[in-house]
């Protein structure tokens, strides 16, 4: 194929493949939705303009000397979307990439991305049902699958579960169990699974052990998980051994001992993957709550280090420094453990994207999965899939032109087998095993 037939068979290949989103944090209506209080499916144009990326770009202009932030935390939902629209799209020109994530998701629901008067397209969301606009959402970015991201360790959301058994039945949404404090505050965690009923010691004395595989067993059944998930701060460290005065050996972090002795176990004999996102540095500028986090470059020898002692686990891995991304595709080259996956937060961005998958192409062949959406409000699957498909084309037809220089012959046939392992089936395979 020439270079133009090329481009026309990846667009279309990119438009009519479904796509599993293997990480979100949207939910199920089952779980409530916005604006009702309590619900954790978030959706509609008041949650898209206060989500924290526009909530930390809107300080950038409207500084805490004329807005502190204690009052615009006091303003409510509504008064803080119609701020950050007044600052950040009729004030200013909406360039950045949150910006036009808004824009691209009202044109592509068929809203006029020019209209001024905030308050028509609020009237337009009013209108709609929260679970038919699932569908609509779905059918708009191509998406078949959302996997949702559930907190075990946030007492609402364990309630739900805890209160109604059918809460995850929603087949357009899968479950993950994600378990942070059990491995970066094993104290606070081992408090909190005391009093559910578990036998469990901060020491790790008795049968702590047995009662944390029996925890992650019962709520990886009762979730019916994809895979175990966590995220990890740039600092993590594995094996991260504590200085002892009094002995010779140093003694093992408590993460270790959760990893060694629970997780890994656990999801060896349950024949599920860990996820770890690496590279998070929580609340720099805590007055911005979600918006102060940051990012931090990590040490791939952890990562090596688990890929090595256990080699029958699985590892779904994606890491948020840029500076990271290369030694994490050749640390991928050295172990078929390690599923190295999409671009997350602030790598979320199509200049990033770009960069780092014509890297992995280039290293990794087919053998990862480019993108996740990380949506937190529904809507945004419309525009992260649609600015991901735009970014992937360019890439992947450069690539293929690329082969065809060679003498090598592109068809359609491989083009749309390269979707479908990109868009779904690398994640599904890996997931299952294979």
């Amino acid at each position: 194929m020439d270079r133009k037939a090329i481009t026309e068979e990846v667009g279309r290949a990119l438009r009519l493949q479904p796509i599993t989103d293997l990480h979100t944090h949207c939910y199920s209506p089952r779980f409530g939705a916005s604006p009702q209080p309590g619900g954790l499916l978030l959706w509609g144009i008041d949650e898209l303009l206060t989500y924290h990326y526009l909530v930390a770009e809107v300080y950038r202009v409207a500084p805490p000397t004329e807005l502190p932030y204690e009052r615009f935390w006091a303003m409510g939902k509504v008064r803080q979307a119609e701020h950050i629209w007044k600052n950040l799209f009729l004030e200013r020109t909406p360039l950045s990439e949150a910006c036009r994530g808004v824009l691209t998701t009202l044109g592509l629901l068929g809203l006029d991305p020019n209209e001024k008067d905030l308050n028509r397209h609020r009237r337009w969301f009013a209108e709609q049902d929260p679970d038919r606009y699932v569908d609509r959402v779905m059918e708009i970015s191509n998406v078949d699958t959302i996997t949702m991201t559930n907190a075990v360790f946030d007492d609402p959301e364990r309630g739900m579960w805890l209160s109604d058994p059918r809460v995850g039945n929603d087949p357009r949404f899968k479950a993950v169990l994600r378990i942070d404090p059990l491995v970066c505050d094993w104290p606070w965690a081992a408090r909190k699974l005391s009093t559910w009923g578990y036998a469990v010691a901060e020491d790790f004395s008795g049968r702590t052990s047995d009662e944390g595989r029996r925890f992650l067993r019962e709520w990886i059944a009762r979730m019916e998980a994809l895979y175990v998930a966590v995220s990890l701060p740039a600092d993590f460290r594995y094996p991260g051994l504590l200085p002892t005065p009094r002995r010779k050996k140093a003694a093992r972090n408590p993460a270790d001992r959760v990893l060694a002795e629970m997780v890994l176990p656990v999801l060896l004999e349950e024949g599920l993957p860990f996820a770890m996102m690496i590279g998070s540095r929580r609340q720099v500028n805590p007055d911005l709550r979600d918006a102060g986090d940051m990012a931090g470059q990590a040490d791939l020898e952890s990562l090596i280090h688990l890929c090595r002692e256990f080699p029958r686990n699985r590892f779904l891995v994606t890491m948020l420094s840029r500076e990271n991304q290369h030694e994490l595709c050749v640390v991928a080259r050295k172990f078929p453990n390690l599923m190295v996956f999409g671009c997350w937060w602030f790598l979320n961005n199509p200049s990033l994207i770009e960069e780092v998958t014509r890297m992995r192409l280039e290293l990794l062949g087919t053998s990862f999965i480019p993108q996740h959406s990380d949506a937190r409000i529904l809507d945004q699957l419309i525009y992260k899939w649609e600015h991901t498909r735009e970014v992937l084309a360019r890439v992947l037809t450069d690539r293929y032109a690329d082969l065809e220089s060679t003498g090598f012959h592109v068809t359609p046939e491989r083009i749309q087998h390269d979707a479908r392992l990109f868009l779904r089936d690398n994640f599904r395979d890996f997931v299952n095993g294979g």
